[in-house]
């Protein structure tokens, strides 16, 4: 399953339920889901020698993400100068001029995330996937002309992945997008970065239902497959490969960054401390440190809709009765995408025992794993739930002790960590997925003074917004995506 780097070698693309050939990095961007039901994965995953990433340890950011997806993309596909650019021109809308930044916050490191045109992690791959998305058309464009290409992308999101994706897509050519977001349970920013958007090919559908009724439609859709021929509908959520390789790139840069601060060469082991709830940052972290990046744990840090933390500390993957609301909104979720990927490694690449677990979890809402694959499985993840209640005080802690602000998700992998580890051996690096000021009402709760918002945020309540209510409902959400394409 892994490879040295050598270089050279196409890389082909498989699905987790193996029952559709392998294929090429272009059509497992453009497809997202696998027309079997499984999600796309490279089929060798590049392995670093340590003399790789000594080398790779001075690179800007720009630099180490095309190294890296150089690794995952051939040069057939996407000539390395089209890739540069493409790299090199995604982040022109970031704040910070590295894109990402690593601070330390007493006992440990926080990786910031959110200096993209959203104020969240998932700018950092979304800005990437839209002008991706955007020159795979043009490409298939040219060498077909007779045919018009166009992408529909539909995806759901709790939160930071809708805006995100919108101004990674908005005003892209060839491309309609779709957006499922569940009513009154994202926070009011989120919202409003969402509808304020009003470019044509921008649609926000607020889903009368959760977040979970959201994927759950969006699934039933990719899996209509005459459907999902006929407009050619895409992915943007974390089940897209190009995601979870973008999302690979900072944890290279932070360990890099570590390493300068604390004056060594020496490729020494860290921690990451991850907000989980779709489980794809996590996994990208996952990939790195299967790809060689020297990492000791990556800490899964759940909220009250803690399925994952009960996986990795019972083996019991079990859909809660319902979802839990709290102060981390982003992580509202009871049913985890992107574990499917972690699961086909965990069971050592087996297609077949792996429809079989999808197929009883679909079937009973529960999958039940022997000690040994937890044990096994706790080799590389362990995890923690996070109470509301401990959020807003790990947030008052920072805030009083470090001077530091933080958002309730970033609190969450704190406060994880902070249980977990009373004395950590290695650095540790925790997440931070969002700025404070996109969830001010929890901040304020935790500290108990109104946020100051950023300016860009701020004037987001002068704007005119677009949005569109809908049942939680596939047939409802099918004939709007038509009867808006028919439009357009």
């Amino acid at each position: 399953y892994q490879r040295r780097v050598r270089g050279g070698k196409k890389m082909h693309y498989i699905s987790t339920r193996g029952q559709v050939p392998k294929t090429s990095f272009q059509k497992a961007i453009l497809q997202g889901l696998a027309d079997d039901g499984g999600l796309y994965i490279p089929e060798t995953l590049p392995t670093l020698t340590p003399e790789t990433l000594k080398e790779w340890s001075s690179c800007s950011y720009q630099e180490l993400f095309f190294n890296l997806s150089s690794l995952y993309i051939s040069k057939e596909e996407v000539p390395r100068d089209d890739l540069k650019k493409l790299i090199f021109g995604c982040y022109g809308l970031f704040r910070e001029k590295e894109i990402v930044k690593v601070v330390r916050v007493g006992e440990l490191f926080v990786l910031e995330l959110f200096h993209g045109p959203t104020f969240s992690f998932k700018d950092v791959a979304l800005q990437f996937l839209g002008a991706l998305f955007e020159y795979l058309l043009e490409k298939q464009q040219k060498y077909e002309p007779e045919k018009e290409h166009r992408l529909t992308v539909i995806g759901a999101t709790s939160g930071d992945t809708g805006s995100a994706a919108i101004y990674g897509l908005r005003g892209r050519k060839r491309i309609s997008a779709f957006v499922l977001y569940p009513k009154d349970r994202v926070s009011p920013i989120q919202e409003k970065q969402m509808i304020t958007v009003l470019d044509d090919n921008i649609h926000n559908l607020s889903v009368a239902g959760t977040f979970d009724n959201c994927q759950s439609i969006v699934k039933e859709l990719f899996g209509d497959l005459t459907f999902k021929e006929k407009y050619n509908l895409a992915a943007i959520n974390s089940i897209n490969w190009a995601r979870i390789m973008a999302q690979m790139v900072y944890y290279f840069y932070a360990y890099f960054r570590v390493l300068e601060d604390l004056g060594t060469s020496e490729l020494v082991e860290v921690n990451f401390s991850v907000p989980t709830g779709n489980f794809g940052d996590i996994l990208a972290g996952f990939y790195a440190s299967r790809m060689g990046l020297p990492i000791k744990k990556l800490i899964c840090a759940t909220n009250a809709n803690n399925i994952l933390h009960r996986f990795f500390s019972s083996g019991k993957y079990h859909k809660g009765e319902q979802v839990h609301i709290t102060f981390s909104p982003s992580m509202d979720i009871e049913v985890a995408s992107n574990f499917e990927r972690f699961l086909f490694y965990l069971n050592g690449r087996d297609h077949e025992m792996l429809r079989r677990w999808m197929s009883e979890f679909q079937r009973t809402g529960k999958l039940t794993l022997d000690p040994q694959l937890v044990s096994k499985a706790n080799q590389w993840i362990i995890s923690s739930d996070v109470t509301d209640e401990e959020t807003l005080k790990t947030i008052k802690e920072y805030n009083v002790k470090h001077r530091y602000m933080m958002c309730p998700h970033t609190a969450v992998g704190v406060c994880a960590f902070l249980k977990l580890f009373k004395e950590p051996k290695e650095p540790v690096i925790a997440l931070a997925t969002a700025h404070a000021a996109k969830f001010g009402a929890a901040v304020e709760k935790a500290i108990g003074v109104p946020l100051k918002l950023p300016e860009e945020l701020d004037n987001l309540a002068l704007l005119r917004t677009k949005v569109s209510d809908i049942e939680a409902d596939a047939s409802k959400v099918k004939e709007f995506v038509i009867n808006a394409l028919n439009k357009s």
